[in-house]
């Protein structure tokens, strides 16, 4: 019994062993193109700006070094680990990392193991054979006429089945799964530099309607005091009760303007509450506005820094990757597939006998080469779309870099147009301060009536509401550049 199954082992092991050298022979021919990068054709230099070939921009920052403000390194910091949507980008890393461990297992083999099995047929008296003999006759008993035990069998034992790469399908299949593994990573860089950005956006929106609320207070004793002085004249007889109405009319709406700023300072706390995974409350402030310094120069480096620096960038890029090896994994359902698989435990038909060894054992080594001829067009279907895919991804990729390319070269011009406007905007200031001195003193003389001073004031708190804006947007236009090189994730 032992030894014709020593026979079979020996017969397939050498089956076993030219099909493996089959294997090793054919190894070196590998579906699919390994990744190239696509040609971009960037510039060396942004629109209108010269860039030192060696400059790598304000994107290469630590977030940390670029926000300098205490208040706002504890919202980015808070927000960076509360943040929903950051706390959901750990989980799909951790999604993926489970994937790509599983892709590096489809390299080993299968192994099932069969604790115990038992299984009875039964058959009737007019089956095609005859009752097993030695089950009934061993018993000195007669098979029933009915439904008698046919065979019956008790085995344990070890499978093992096991696909040899041999055109390099599952190495294909592993670099698609990290590339898409690494994607979750920039995913949760690009969210990170979106989340930086939104909380020094909304941070730097607070401090701007404090310095408009502050503004307004300050313009509201202006109005208050200006209406004291046309009462005087009225009571004078050198102002009429009209002038009195249309300095109140000024007092009312300059009066009105705080309430609406208060309701715009606590929406905007409690949004930045919220981008930190925290409850609705107030917010410290350790600066104001007018602390912050505008810095006239910006290093945004060479547009092709960007390809290796900017998370989407990167994430497209991992997505092409991917794609091309989709092309492969797909190529590889084209050709033979190798496989091993062997068997081997304890059989008997009688419990008795289920342990005795060497009688009970079994074994079986099978090397198998299949390959489809005939599918329905589906092999070749599935080729064709994962190209078809590729060239998506490489579409999209491009795409991705384009406005990258663009994001950073606006946000270059609105910096250097917004500095030129808020250059415009502190003398008008200066000029619209001087006309109130003026109106004033031109009224107390009667060289100026109520209206002028109206006027004046008016063109005083509009022009210093545009300066507070004009700042405002002018940091926002730095965050924005800052986002757009990439900036925000490191650290």
């Amino acid at each position: 019994m032992i030894k014709p199954m020593r026979n079979t082992v020996r017969t397939t092991s050498v089956v076993l062993i030219i099909s493996c050298a089959l294997a090793l022979c054919l190894n070196a021919c590998k579906v699919g193109k390994n990744y190239q990068r696509p040609q971009l054709n960037l510039p060396d230099k942004y629109r209108n700006e010269i860039t030192p070939a060696d400059s790598v921009g304000i994107g290469n920052i630590y977030w940390k070094d670029f926000f300098v403000d205490s208040t706002l390194q504890t919202l980015i910091d808070t927000a960076i680990v509360y943040n929903y949507d950051m706390r959901k980008a750990l989980k799909n890393i951790q999604i993926a990392n489970e994937q790509v461990l599983q892709a590096k297992a489809e390299f080993l083999p299968e192994i099932n193991a069969n604790i115990a099995t038992i299984e009875r047929n039964f058959r009737s008296e007019n089956f095609y054979s005859t009752p097993t003999a030695k089950w009934y006759d061993g018993r000195g008993k007669t098979a029933p006429k009915n439904m008698y035990t046919y065979t019956p069998q008790h085995s344990s034992g070890l499978s093992l089945s096991w696909e040899l790469d041999i055109w390099g399908k599952m190495r294909r299949l592993n670099e698609s799964t990290l590339a898409q593994y690494l994607q979750t990573y920039e995913a949760r860089k690009l969210l990170q530099t979106q989340l930086v950005a939104d909380v020094a956006e909304g941070y730097y929106n607070l401090l701007m309607l404090d310095a408009q609320l502050e503004v307004a207070q300050r313009n509201l004793q202006l109005t208050d005091s200006t209406l004291r002085i046309v009462q005087l004249q009225r009571d004078a007889g050198k102002a009429t009760s009209l002038a009195i109405q249309q300095t109140k009319s000024q007092l009312l709406a300059a009066k009105a303007l705080i309430p609406q700023l208060q309701r715009e300072v606590v929406i905007q706390e409690n949004g930045l509450r919220a981008l930190a995974g925290q409850l609705p409350d107030s917010i410290r402030r350790s600066a104001s506005l007018t602390d912050f310094l505008i810095e006239d120069s910006v290093s945004a480096g060479v547009p092709l820094y960007m390809v290796s620096h900017r998370p989407d960038v990167k994430a497209s890029e991992l997505a092409l990757r991917a794609a091309n090896a989709d092309v492969g994994v797909a190529q590889a359902y084209r050709y033979p597939t190798l496989m091993i698989e062997a068997e081997g435990g304890v059989n008997s038909m009688l419990p008795a006998n289920w342990v005795k060894i060497p009688g009970s054992l079994f074994g079986g080594l099978v090397g198998s080469l299949t390959a489809p001829i005939l599918n329905k067009r589906k092999i070749k279907t599935d080729i064709e779309v994962a190209k078809l895919e590729r060239d998506k991804a490489e579409i999209d990729f491009q795409q991705t870099v384009l406005d990258a390319v663009n994001e950073v070269t606006n946000a270059l011009v609105t910096i250097k147009k917004l500095q030129e406007e808020y250059d415009i905007a502190e003398e008008r200031v200066k000029v619209t301060q001087l006309g109130i001195r003026q109106a004033r003193l031109l009224f107390k003389a009667n060289y100026a009536d109520y209206l002028e001073i109206i006027t004046a004031q008016q063109n005083a708190i509009d022009s210093e509401l545009e300066l507070v804006s004009l700042k405002q947007q002018l940091l926002l236009a730095r965050v924005e550049l800052y986002r757009a090189l990439g900036g925000g994730w490191q650290g």
